[in-house]
């Protein structure tokens, strides 16, 4: 249970970062996550590896780095259809963190 109350607990810091337009940090956050088990076949380590991939678009963007952004934007966009394939607690917040990320995309 304190793996899952941690796993939410970085969840909830991507999403105050978003808010905050710190990306680089948001993209720390779910790297705490993601990285120790990023050579799993694993449907939520990739879709964790898309919201990282949204939060780095983010930060080119704010860098003026427009193709680079489109890019890596284009990996989220890769990972996204696995909202749908994870059996997870953590499945509503993830639908949830990425009807947000559309929303910074299409509002940047």
């Amino acid at each position: 249970m304190i793996i899952a109350n941690i796993h939410k607990e970085l969840l909830d810091e991507f999403v105050l970062c978003l808010d905050e337009k710190r990306y680089y940090d948001a993209h720390e956050a779910l790297e705490e996550i993601w990285f120790p088990r990023r050579f799993e076949e694993n449907n939520e380590i990739h879709l964790l590896k898309g919201f990282i991939n949204a939060s780095v678009s983010f930060e080119l963007r704010k860098k003026n780095k427009l193709p680079q952004s489109k890019k890596v934007w284009k990996n989220y966009l890769k990972y996204r259809p696995l909202l749908y394939k994870v059996t997870s607690p953590h499945s509503n917040q993830y639908h949830s963190i990425s009807r947000y990320l559309e929303k910074i995309n299409t509002n940047f």
